[in-house]
């Protein structure tokens, strides 16, 4: 339909189809709009919470690192896909060059990275830690 990707995504949960969502990253111009991101979004929102650990996620290829990440926080039960990523390699969605920089030492990423080594760089993790409010994930 041209709003995005070949990429589509539905999660449930008990068998019951709680989100579904497709990519839409050219036409809302906004590289993070992946099926899978967006549907762990909605499926947060009606599920009432930030974890999916009851739920199944169901993709039309292999998860790119983005989504991945989205999905190991969300801790669904079980990932279902189709293609893989080197299936989607062979249509133009390469990806594999992210997962060779994540294992890559920042310094020498091809995005320029620095660690700021600045005195109160752990203040905003102690407060964190004192925190009343503070809730585990």
């Amino acid at each position: 339909m041209g709003n995005g990707g070949p990429f589509g995504c539905v999660i449930t949960q008990s068998n019951e189809i709680v989100a579904t969502a497709v990519n839409s990253v050219t036409s809302s111009n906004d590289p993070t709009a992946h099926a899978e991101v967006k549907a762990i979004r909605k499926a947060c929102e009606k599920l009432q919470t930030f974890q999916l650990k009851d739920c199944t996620i169901y993709s039309s290829c292999e998860p790119c690192p983005m989504c991945l990440g989205a999905i190991y926080w969300a801790r669904p039960q079980a990932v279902y896909f189709a293609a893989s990523r080197f299936d989607a390699a062979d249509s133009g969605f390469d990806d594999e060059f992210i997962y060779r920089e994540i294992a890559t030492p920042f310094e020498t990423r091809q995005i320029s990275m620095e660690n700021f080594e600045i005195p109160e760089k752990l203040a905003p993790f102690l407060q964190w830690n004192k925190t009343e409010f503070r809730k585990e994930y």
